[in-house]
């Protein structure tokens, strides 16, 4: 999950009273990020990746004014006090970075952007780089102050050997050609904002390099300062959304201050007005959507004072509530974020716990522990224990002449085409897989296989069978029926064998164990056009034992023997 640094001292600032370290960890604790560490004003702070501005000191301030009751609805949303300022967007940036959407914020009467302000912008906006920009790919973000800069703004595709200016960390001009060449950020990210010769350029209108998108900004003027008053906020990429969810989390942290935020006049080469990255968000909750997820009935007046303690606005209607959010809570999308929200704010409380049926509480299943059993005993019997995927391939399947086994309808690959409905499968892989080692070869696995199942709702039933593979030059029929008796004996079970015919042995070879008219067991020499399909040069013997039915017929034997005889 993303993480930042902040500043304890900022929160309570922005919060108006103070915060106990303790109780900021312990509110926090209650939300969707919490504090991981940090010593002294450092907060080291991890959030879910949906709600990025509690990584911000100020989404954390409104979220905990809503909490303490110091603050409660949509923040306030003054309007920004300056005239009009356009961008005009030229057809050539379409095959980079369509996309621009711009934000002039102003600060309340007689205040500026101050060191602390200008501090927790520039290290969100990289935070919203990495994040919502995937690394600067879909959407990155400029500060400019508005003072220094006359409108209309330009983007478009220059070519390299027009365009000059000097980089924000650089005191000389440069031109583009060396800048791309070898400034850090032109390396990492400068492929995002050339094309050929070209490169994307923001400019205002004395022609003034304002950034080269999505790389650097300016120094001339593209430097915001402390002291500055106004400022743009813009950013650029190649998906709208990201693009306009970028600057509405940026917006935030001016929001949360108290400025003035609106939005600027962007002109596209088709003449579509864009989308507001500020404009408030509109959502219903119905009363059913809350009262299923909440697991009860909660009255209208204690939902509309959990939502504006959430920071919403909310009005009753009929079914429900309409909410309104501020454009920074990109991670709302429908009722279920809203109600999720609501009871966060609710609060997580104590509640009488229900245990609910389970084969198994804190410790393992009596099937488990049978099969764990029978692990133990082929282990001890010399064989390698085997890890396998249940997806086995088409080819082995037909190799092995198991066509009950379940096909994928939109399998990934042929590899992965069916559900083993017989470690067999597995076993011959696993032989194919070491041929260039020497033999003999004792391979087992105790594993899940999907049969079909015309009682199961997918069509398939998962049961759990304990399969081996000896391949040696003396492997034969006999060896195999042999490990089967003597692992039906250990378990206290006398099988009865009868011949059968099973796909991939040899005829007459081959046979099934049932044990009260129940088949657990199968055994057989592989065939020789298996071992031939799976370069196997020397003879080999199969068996395999279904201990989900041997487990049920034997447990009545087991609870008799474990029973406490009455004195």
């Amino acid at each position: 999950m993303p993480k930042a640094t902040l500043s304890a001292r900022r929160v309570a600032r922005l919060v108006g009273r103070d915060l106990p370290r303790h109780e900021l960890e312990e509110l926090l604790f209650a939300s969707k990020s919490q504090v991981e560490g940090g010593e002294g004003d450092a907060l080291e702070v991890e959030g879910t990746a949906d709600r990025l501005d509690l990584l911000t000191e100020s989404g954390i301030a409104l979220h905990l004014q809503g909490v303490l009751g110091v603050a409660t609805g949509l923040p306030a949303a003054p309007a920004a006090r300056h005239g009009e300022v356009v961008a005009e967007v030229d057809a050539s940036v379409s095959p980079l970075r369509p996309h621009l959407a711009g934000v002039v914020v102003t600060p309340p009467e007689g205040a500026a952007v101050d060191a602390d302000l200008l501090d927790e912008a520039i290290r969100f906006q990289e935070l919203l780089h990495g994040t919502i920009g995937l690394d600067r790919r879909l959407s990155s973000l400029g500060i400019y102050p508005l003072e220094r800069i006359r409108p209309p703004i330009r983007y478009a595709l220059e070519p390299l050997g027009q365009v000059r200016f000097v980089p924000l960390d650089g005191v000389d001009e440069t031109s583009a050609e060396a800048f791309f060449a070898g400034h850090r950020l032109a390396l990492a990210y400068g492929s995002l904002g050339r094309s050929l010769a070209g490169c994307l350029t923001l400019r205002d209108a004395t022609g003034a390099v304002l950034s080269l998108p999505p790389v650097l900004n300016g120094r001339t003027k593209g430097e915001a300062r402390p002291g500055d008053g106004a400022l743009l906020l813009e950013a650029t990429g190649t998906r709208q959304s990201r693009v306009l969810d970028a600057l509405a989390l940026l917006t935030l942290l001016f929001a949360a201050r108290g400025w003035g935020a609106t939005p600027i006049t962007v002109r596209t080469p088709d003449g579509a007005p864009g989308p507001s990255a500020i404009a408030p968000r509109r959502l219903h909750l119905p009363s059913a959507t809350l009262t299923a997820l909440s697991g009860e009935s909660l009255a209208s007046g204690e939902v509309e004072t959990l939502l504006e303690r959430a920071r919403f606005s909310v009005r009753a209607e009929a079914r429900g509530w309409r909410i309104e959010a501020a454009p920074w809570r990109v991670d709302l999308h429908g009722p279920v974020d809203v109600a999720e929200d609501l009871l966060i704010a609710r609060g997580l409380r104590a509640e009488t716990g229900l245990l609910p049926p389970a084969a198994t509480r804190g410790a393992r299943s009596d099937a488990d522990r049978f099969r764990a059993r029978v692990s133990s005993l082929l282990l001890g019997l010399g064989f390698t224990p085997l890890y396998t995927t249940v997806l086995v391939s088409e080819r082995l399947v037909v190799a092995t002449g198991r066509d009950r086994a379940l096909a994928l309808t939109n399998p990934v690959s042929e590899q992965f085409a069916r559900l083993r409905d017989s470690l067999v499968v597995a076993l011959a892989a696993a032989l194919e897989h070491n041929v260039r080692h020497g033999y003999p070869q004792r391979l087992s696995e105790v594993g899940p296989v999907v049969v079909p199942s015309t009682a199961a709702e997918s069509g398939g039933e998962t049961r759990y069978h304990a399969g081996l593979v000896l391949a040696e030059e003396r492997a034969g029929f006999a060896t195999g029926a042999a490990l089967v008796d003597y692992l039906m004996r250990t378990l206290g079970a006398v099988g009865v064998r009868e011949p059968a015919s099973l796909p991939g042995t040899i005829p007459g070879r081959a046979a099934v164990v049932r044990l009260a008219g129940v088949t657990v067991g199968e055994v057989g020499e592989l065939a020789p056009a298996l071992l031939e399909e799976l370069s196997v040069p020397v003879p080999a013997v199969w068996a395999e034992v279904d201990l989900t039915a041997l487990e049920l017929l034997l447990a009545p034997v087991r609870a008799a023997a474990t029973a406490v005889p009455r004195s």
